[in-house]
């Protein structure tokens, strides 16, 4: 049976000089590719990436719940990217973010253990958000992963973070998506957990599958098979698959239909009953989007996941990774990748690595994945050993809970007022807001920041007290100051109260999201 599958492989491949064969390759088959075809998708994954990035970084959650009209232009040229290099460096946390990983690859070895990643990550000096700061907030104070991103531990968990960080994992992973999802395994359960997990996974799968089947249709329906079927991100992407087929040239129908199915926020507790959405679940929904409507097309699939709204920079660097790594670098036509040449060799921000060198090490460590997994690597021919997808354990963010109020709170603890009260009926809440430098000391607060932590004690239902750590220093702070769930239903009285509280700083409670054990209405 070896033999056959080599030689089944070798036909393809001299069928298709590229490396992507027409029809789906079995599971367990031996798929052969060059060195310089392997090498082209990885930078072709790499590229697509960063010219998603950048072409929707414009619209970047200015479309809340929302798609973008055709009628609005979506602006594009030759120095987009390097105008974003010069001046919007930032705009790239989806490639230094993965690259962060990549380098402890690198430096660890491919069994780098998980605490090796989450220690990178949390010493990192770049600005977070969401669950990836909340990630950093739990490391730094003693939550190591898996708990720095389970639920109960991390209102964020089902936030898009890893989703947009998981690319380098299905890239160093071609053809083999189990040994993708052993990466995303220690990667992801940093942040993430639930459907926040899923999303990332499901992109790495993704990309893994793009360097043995050139069809974006099989592609997006195969990664499914790693994600649990009764999952939110599962139940999600079928939904858009079911619009597409039903919908074939109307992705502003599906896109409808998928809202208003799926479309309210249950975790980010900025996000719920509000337009926001940052959540994994439906920006990977405007990924697929793109990929299905857009059907190989580089131009029509970027710009379809960019016009589905929300992360809408994200989404896009997402299906124009993917496509490119199906497609591979010199096939994405010269229009999207001309502006590419003037910044292929500078670092991206945070790192001491550029494009091309992220190519280069994503290559290295593809063929080192490859010899592990039963491939070879002879010469200029490589063989990959793909590999039957195997669903991750099911896990359930934030299981039996369900939106209830969002009750604005407004309360600022300070020294003349160090304490507030809240009641409410419920299983749960969580609160907004987090600690904040006196308004006459704002201009100061980069200085403050080194030194203050304020510290809040909060008591529910007159038990014992929790103590809260709220450092002021934004790169290490406490994105969602409090939050408890599983609480008995019922009516539940919580007590604020600041703890030797500073004259230059205090804790804002801005609002509150209360869950109950059932739906409303």
């Amino acid at each position: 049976m070896k033999s056959r599958a080599i030689f089944a492989a070798a036909f393809l491949s001299a069928l298709f000089p590229l490396g992507a064969s027409a029809q789906a390759s079995a599971p367990g088959a031996v798929v052969t590719l060059t060195r310089s075809v392997l090498l082209d998708k990885i930078r072709g994954g790499w590229a697509g990436q960063v010219i998603g990035c950048t072409f929707g970084g414009p619209t970047e959650f200015v479309f809340n719940s929302t798609f973008i009209p055709n009628r609005q232009p979506l602006a594009w040229t030759k120095d987009s990217v390097r105008w974003c290099f010069d001046n919007e460096p930032g705009l790239y946390d989806d490639v230094y973010m993965d690259l962060t990983f990549v380098q402890v690859l690198e430096d660890k070895g491919l069994d780098a253990p998980a605490a090796a990643f989450a220690e990178r990550f949390a010493r990192a000096p770049y600005p977070l958000w969401h669950a990836n700061q909340m990630a950093r907030y739990n490391i730094l104070n003693g939550i190591a992963p898996p708990h720095s991103g389970h639920w109960l531990n991390n209102p964020h968990a089902d936030d898009i973070d890893f989703q947009i960080e998981a690319d380098f994992a299905g890239l160093m992973s071609p053809g083999m998506v189990n040994a993708a999802a052993a990466v995303c395994d220690r990667v992801g359960h940093i942040m993430n957990s639930g459907d926040g997990y899923y999303g990332g996974l499901y992109v790495a799968a993704m990309y893994a599958l793009a360097f043995v089947d050139s069809d974006v249709h099989r592609v997006v329906e195969g990664a499914l098979a790693v994600i649990p079927s009764g999952s939110g991100l599962a139940r999600t992407i079928r939904a858009v698959i079911a619009g597409h087929r039903q919908f074939p040239v109307d992705w502003q129908r599906t896109w409808f239909e998928v809202e208003r199915e799926w479309g309210g926020d249950v975790g980010c507790p900025e996000g719920v009953f509000r337009p926001f959405n940052i959540d994994a679940k439906m920006n990977a929904a405007w990924v697929v989007l793109g990929l299905l409507y857009g059907d190989g097309d580089f131009g029509k699939t970027i710009a379809i996941s960019c016009r589905g709204g929300d992360d809408s920079d994200c989404n896009p660097a997402t299906s124009g990774g993917i496509l490119g790594a199906i497609l591979g670098f010199d096939k994405i036509p010269e229009y999207w990748k001309a502006g590419l040449e003037a910044i292929k060799n500078r670092d991206f921000p945070y790192t001491n690595i550029s494009l091309a060198r992220a190519a280069d090490l994503s290559f290295k460590h593809a063929l080192e994945t490859i010899k592990k997994n039963g491939g070879a690597v002879e010469g200029e021919r490589v063989r990959i050993r793909t590999q039957k997808p195997v669903p991750a354990a099911f896990e359930a963010g934030f299981e039996g809970h369900f939106p209830r109020e969002r009750r604005r709170l407004g309360a600022t603890l300070c020294r003349e007022t160090p304490e507030a009260a809240l009641e409410f009926e419920g299983i749960g809440f969580a609160v907004n807001g987090g600690a904040a430098a006196a308004a006459r000391e704002a201009g100061r607060r980069r200085a403050l920041a080194r030194n203050i932590v304020l510290v809040l004690s909060v008591e529910i239902d007159g038990g014992a007290a929790e103590i809260v750590k709220l450092p002021l220093d934004d790169r290490v702070r406490k994105p969602t100051p409090f939050w408890k769930y599983q609480l008995a239903p019922g009516k539940h009285s919580v007590r604020f109260r600041l703890l030797s509280p500073p004259a230059e700083a205090g804790v804002k409670l801005d609002d509150v999201v209360i869950y109950g054990n059932k739906p409303a209405g």
